[in-house]
């Protein structure tokens, strides 16, 4: 078979590539920036205004979560972006700093994709192990290995 355009799945994906070419300069003209609120609470003040209270109270919260969760288990930096998320659903920083943050991300992921980088992270996960490996030994061979079971009471 011929790899030409008279493939029947080719005029799929090429209307998929255009759909999602229209989505992304839509996000980047600025359209949809704003809050998302539905419109009886934007047309009140005092509603939208605790509205936006409300939002950045959870907003914060599940930031706040994700920060806790760094050190601790758990997916902390997944839980902060939905904090961003659910912060750009009614904050135009929060929707400019995701949109950024998404840009760099993809930007990174097309980066590691290439060959000399994965090419050099693979090099340098080997050099990394290979120098735990040799401190790992070096500490065995210095103070040995003993194993819970044997443990004198002191």
């Amino acid at each position: 078979m011929n790899t030409g355009s008279d493939e029947p799945g080719e005029a799929v994906v090429t209307a998929g590539r255009a759909e999602a070419d229209r989505h992304v300069a839509d996000e980047e003209s600025g359209r949809g920036l704003g809050s998302r609120a539905p419109e009886f609470i934007r047309s009140r003040r005092a509603l939208h205004l605790s509205w936006q209270v409300g939002v950045f109270v959870v907003g914060l919260a599940v930031v706040a979560a994700g920060i806790v969760m760094l050190p601790l288990p758990g997916p902390g930096w997944v839980v902060i972006f939905g904090g961003m998320a659910i912060w750009a659903t009614e904050f135009v920083w929060a929707q400019l700093v995701l949109r950024w943050t998404k840009r760099k991300v993809t930007e990174a992921a097309q980066r590691a994709l290439d060959p000399k980088v994965r090419r050099r992270n693979l090099t340098l996960t080997a050099v990394g192990l290979v120098i735990v490996g040799a401190l790992v030994g070096t500490y065995l061979w210095r103070f040995g290995l003993v194993m819970p079971w044997k443990i004198e009471d002191q």
